[in-house]
């Protein structure tokens, strides 16, 4: 650092727990281009004095690494995102010497025209911007320190999945390592998956910000089983000064408050459901809450649901359902498959079920066989990609998808543990075949977004593959066998 003016680092160097202080020190506010400007908008001071407590309450030594401060902002549109983040890479890289980072957004033209475009108009007017080289070409995006590009650097990278690779094995043992990820609903979950690896030495610094369009992934999740770990906001575009507020009067009367476009576009709350998702979270929300007496639903025929396990990560799963209350929902993991068909025989043996529906493809056939075997004459082989009933639906599982659909919505009582239940039914996405039938989506295709099979979905799924609505009830017990009680 010897060709720095070491009157200007030193007062930088004051900034480290200070973001907004150094915001307000390190461009001419009031002035030039910034003329009737004087700082940072409410939203945005609170978010960097907020980062800077946690920042100082960590108090990395330059040593032995500390938590990770992880900030997810979920907005509107117009408010401001694109210049915090710019200030906030300008701040990493100017009081933290060798910090490295990876700035990435849902589109190409997103990240060079918007993120990174607004970071170098930022860059042109900052004290330190003399201090960095800096790159804005179609194929090279990037700033770093003057003298020491490989160790002191950002880095933009389009997040497509096959670019995954971009954003691993990024360390700064002794400095900061940070990811910023704009319009963090479109980014895969593969990448954040990735990245992580980040997240295990020094200072790390995770940033999201987007408009909250799928209510599904790794943003979602920081607002929902997983904002244990993150500092999250929500904001309104209606609040933050500077937007327009013409239009988004103009937006409320056209859409209405409640619509999932204002929702998304102006209030910063993700959407009832997103333009894929098949069953929205609303929906499974109100049936978490709905409680009915199992005396209500005696006359309705008791069914199970398994879906076995295809591979050593997934789970098998059994759910019991009674009319519109599922009554259990168990998992079962790392089992074998004759160990998985002796425990689910004691629970039909204990429960007498009408039918028991079986995802019998794969490794399900040879749990299907083995019921058999044992004498259980109510088991139904299940395959999903068989033809349906109707051509509106793709296949099988599309129509077992779609009858469990309609039931959450008239009103199921769903059970608000196991937590994984709700994220199933949430997470897959639907689309239309060549033959404009309803297709739900595969369950590679949420593996490759990062997602969770939705084992246990499906498994509730198969309890509608046939009506038996109408059939008698055959006077079953509701006994649960001690011996599988744990399980």
């Amino acid at each position: 650092m010897s060709d720095i003016n070491t009157e200007l680092a030193r007062a930088v160097g004051e900034f480290y727990h200070d973001p907004l202080g150094f915001v307000l020190f390190a461009f001419p506010w009031g002035h030039d281009e910034l003329k009737g400007h004087t700082g940072p908008r409410t939203w945005q001071r609170e978010y960097l004095t907020q980062l800077g407590e946690e920042v100082r309450r960590r108090n990395f030594n330059g040593h032995d690494p500390v938590d990770p401060v992880q900030m997810a902002t979920a907005s509107g549109h117009g408010i401001g995102k694109s210049a915090l983040t710019a200030w906030l890479i300008l701040w990493i890289m100017s009081t933290r010497p060798h910090a490295k980072g990876v700035v990435t957004a849902n589109t190409a033209d997103q990240l060079r025209t918007k993120t990174w475009g607004e970071l170098g108009k930022w860059l042109k007017i900052c004290i330190t911007g003399r201090w960095f080289d800096f790159s804005s070409g179609k194929n090279s995006m990037s700033l770093a320190f003057k003298g020491h590009p490989g160790s002191w650097r950002v880095d933009a990278q389009t997040c497509r999945e096959e670019n995954s690779e971009s954003f691993a094995g990024q360390h700064a043992q002794n400095s900061t390592s940070f990811y910023i990820f704009d319009e963090a609903s479109a980014v895969p979950d593969v990448i954040y998956q990735v990245a992580r690896g980040g997240l295990t030495d020094g200072e790390p610094l995770w940033f999201l910000f987007g408009n909250p369009t799928r209510n599904s992934g790794e943003f979602r999740e920081a607002f929902g089983k997983n904002r244990h770990r993150w500092i999250t906001r929500q904001i309104d575009s209606r609040t933050v000064e500077g937007t327009n507020k013409d239009l988004l009067e103009q937006w409320e009367k056209d859409w209405g408050t409640d619509s999932d476009f204002f929702r998304v576009r102006v209030r910063g709350m993700f959407p009832s459901a997103s333009s894929a998702q098949f069953i929205s979270s609303e929906a499974v929300a109100r049936c978490i809450k709905i409680q009915i007496d199992e005396n209500n639903v005696t006359h309705m025929p008791l069914v199970f649901g398994l879906d076995v396990a295809r591979f050593g990560g997934d789970r098998s799963c059994l759910v019991i359902r009674r009319g519109r209350k599922v009554i259990k929902v168990i998992v079962f993991k790392e089992m074998e498959l004759m160990q998985l068909s002796t425990v689910i025989s004691q629970w039909i043996n204990g429960m007498h079920p009408l039918a028991v529906f079986v995802d019998g493809a794969g490794m399900g056939a040879g749990v299907v066989d083995r019921l058999r075997q044992l004498g259980h004459r109510t088991i139904i082989d299940i395959q999903g990609a068989a033809k349906a009933s109707r051509p509106i639906w793709g296949n099988l599982r599309a129509e077992m998808w779609a009858k469990m659909k309609e039931a959450i919505h008239d009103g199921m009582d769903l059970p608000d543990t196991p937590r994984e239940l709700q994220d199933d039914l949430i997470g897959p996405e639907f689309f239309h075949n060549q033959r404009d039938a309803l297709m739900i989506e595969p369950k590679d295709g949420m593996k490759r977004r990062g997602l969770d099979s939705p084992d246990l979905a499906d498994a509730l799924a198969l309890t509608y593959a046939q009506d038996v609505a109408t059939l008698a009830d055959h006077g079953s017990q509701m006994t649960e066998p001690e011996e599988v009680a744990s399980y």
